[in-house]
């Protein structure tokens, strides 16, 4: 798929309280902003980007992307935020990643987009380990832009879950190995702790 009809989202949106209600994305880690690791891993898999953000902007805008807040108030989640990408997407696809983690896998979009492609599905989303260790990464996901209507509406019933609401959905699963691609920082302590891996 041409890269152009995808734009990726970085989401920022949330309030970090397991960081203490610092804002995850501006923490610095291995000397940028997590957030700006994750755009620079991802930006060169897409078309576009653009930033998810509730707070401090005016830092995020300085990345040199569009930076949009939730359409839907009151920290409704990442659910929320890729509503807002979706809202602002002008391409036929969007990608989501989170902020808080700087090790995005540079073949990311490729993979979901061969995964989504071959199901003919409504998207794709990342999943690592096997049995008991099977962890799906909704956060990371490519989904069709035409997925706004039945987004909105699910949101306006009052749902929140991403894994409840694509459970509706037509959903391919794509596999990835490497489980440290998908690590996402949520505390000091662990900031702390990559920082120097």
């Amino acid at each position: 798929m041409d890269t152009s009809r995808i734009t990726g989202l970085i989401l920022a949106g949330g309030r970090g309280t397991r960081m203490g209600t610092v804002d995850k994305g501006l923490q610095v880690f291995r000397g940028a902003p997590m957030a700006l690791h994750a755009l620079m891993r991802l930006a060169p898999q897409v078309g576009h980007v653009m930033i998810n953000a509730n707070q401090n902007i005016a830092p995020y805008e300085g990345f040199g992307v569009p930076v949009w807040q939730d359409e839907i108030t009151g920290f409704a989640g990442p659910l929320a935020g890729l509503h807002t990408g979706l809202v602002h997407c002008e391409t036929d696809f969007l990608v989501t990643v989170p902020c808080d983690s700087p090790f995005v896998p540079t073949d990311l979009v490729a993979r979901l987009t061969a995964g989504l492609e071959k199901e003919d599905a409504d998207l794709a989303v990342a999943v690592t380990g096997e049995g008991e260790t099977r962890q799906p990464h909704p956060v990371f996901c490519l989904v069709k832009a035409s997925l706004l209507p039945h987004l909105t509406l699910y949101l306006q019933e009052g749902g929140r879950k991403f894994d409840r609401w694509y459970a509706s959905l037509k959903t391919a699963e794509v596999h990835f190995d490497d489980e440290d691609a998908f690590r996402n920082i949520n505390t000091l302590d662990e900031l702390r702790k990559y920082e120097t891996e």
